[in-house]
């Protein structure tokens, strides 16, 4: 498994990470999953403290503690919620931040997050004091390095140019690519992509279109109708080299600027698939051209 440094950072991440929101609530299966990822080289693990109501990080912390010091370990905060109640409220206080951290650290069973990472964020938030609850905990050792999630222009640039963030996780992939216009910035300030949705839902699998969710299946993805993924899915399984999910992750690793694509996975075999898809060799700049042209959309300004 290759590796790639996250912006400016000491923190060197695996081009393929583990999403572990959908790792499950069953500690024996969840296990299976996150052995297998670290078996094939998987090194960056991402959860947040509202997946299942600090439940996610509570079986994480459990499964690797015996090898913590080997692992980047990501999570997110900014989300109050109560345990046992449904809705949360968005929360990027100071106050809470550090309350949250306070909670992720007992339930992961470690000292010191690698990279902790807003999970969300808008233009009325009062960015500087968020700002400066993540630097505070990073003098105080409890954080290595932060980043955000998010997928605002406007709050991306205000974070770019006011903090010191190394990442920003992401949607993107070949039916989403809209972070494309973004790449510019990101790279003249050193910041680092962390992908998420990388195969669009399953879209970007092999797996029969019948399988896949059925609001994709009667109503499309973003602005592909339901018929227009068929016919692009028919397109990219005609490549004869690569597997449709060979395409899809790693497009979004040609470029430099992207450092991990944090892939989801309930089954160890679905870690191992992903795992394998990646090449060592880049794709060709001719296949990358036609990737471009066979999803061409212009999403970004539809969907701004």
């Amino acid at each position: 498994m290759e590796k790639r440094r996250l912006g400016q950072s000491n923190l060197i991440v695996s081009e393929i990470g583990l999403g572990c929101m959908s790792i499950g609530t069953n500690i024996t299966a969840a296990k299976k999953v996150i052995e297998e990822a670290i078996d094939l080289g998987v090194n960056y693990l991402d959860t947040a403290d509202l997946y299942d109501q600090g439940a996610n990080e509570e079986i994480i912390g459990e499964l690797i503690k015996d090898n913590r010091k080997d692992l980047i370990l990501a999570t997110k905060a900014g989300n109050r919620f109560e345990k046992g109640k449904d809705r949360w409220m968005w929360d990027p206080s100071k106050s809470h931040i550090k309350r949250a951290i306070k909670d992720s650290l007992q339930r992961l069973k470690t000292d010191y997050i690698d990279l902790y990472q807003l999970h969300g964020g808008t233009i009325d938030d009062p960015i500087d004091e968020t700002i400066e609850a993540f630097e505070e905990l990073k003098q105080e050792g409890l954080i290595r390095e932060y980043g955000l999630s998010s997928i605002r222009p406007n709050v991306i640039k205000e974070y770019v140019k006011r903090s010191s963030i190394v990442s920003i996780m992401m949607q993107y992939s070949l039916l989403d690519r809209r972070p494309e216009e973004w790449f510019p910035l990101l790279e003249q300030h050193d910041v680092s992509v962390v992908v998420r949705g990388a195969v669009a839902k399953g879209i970007l699998t092999p797996r029969p279109f019948s399988t896949l969710p059925s609001k994709i299946q009667a109503n499309g993805y973003l602005s592909y109708t339901a018929n227009e993924l068929k016919l692009l899915r028919e397109q990219l399984a005609d490549y004869p080299t690569y597997s449709i999910n060979e395409l899809a992750l790693n497009y979004v690793l040609s470029s430099n600027v992207i450092a991990s694509v944090v892939a989801g996975a309930s089954r160890k075999e679905q870690v191992k698939e992903n795992v394998q898809a990646i090449r060592a060799d880049l794709l060709p700049a001719h296949i990358l051209d036609e990737l471009k042209q066979i999803t061409k959309k212009d999403l970004y300004e539809q969907h701004r």
